[in-house]
């Protein structure tokens, strides 16, 4: 049964970070404003966007998963605190993004090499 969950969490979070990914690298006129109003330029949205599409793939190569998951948490972990302190209370998403994605961390810890 906890495979068929990971596989479920795993396919949840490819889905939302493709999605997402592609259209911040797109160039969607809700991403470009959301990054504008961040302040930090539309370098960071290509950056993000690449980051979540190359995590949602890592997250289906053996061996890569906790890296892909990982990063993916810090990932929203920014996104959370950029809602919160930026762009206005709608970071409950990105939280239950983040959540998931620490499920999938943790449900592969056994490829950390520092706890060996």
């Amino acid at each position: 049964m906890q495979k068929y969950i990971l596989l479920i969490a795993k396919a949840l979070l490819t889905l939302a970070f493709v999605a997402l990914g592609l259209a911040k690298l797109s160039g969607q006129e809700m991403m470009v404003g959301t990054f504008d109003a961040i302040g930090v330029g539309q370098w960071f949205r290509y950056v993000t966007g690449a980051l979540e599409v190359g995590c949602a793939i890592l997250l289906w190569l053996p061996g890569k998963q906790l890296i892909g998951a990982a990063l993916l948490v810090c990932t929203m972990i920014g996104a959370v605190l950029t809602h919160l302190l930026i762009l206005g209370p709608s970071a409950v998403p990105a939280l239950v993004l983040g959540v998931i994605a620490a499920y999938v961390a943790y449900a592969h810890r056994d490829q950390n090499p520092l706890s060996a």
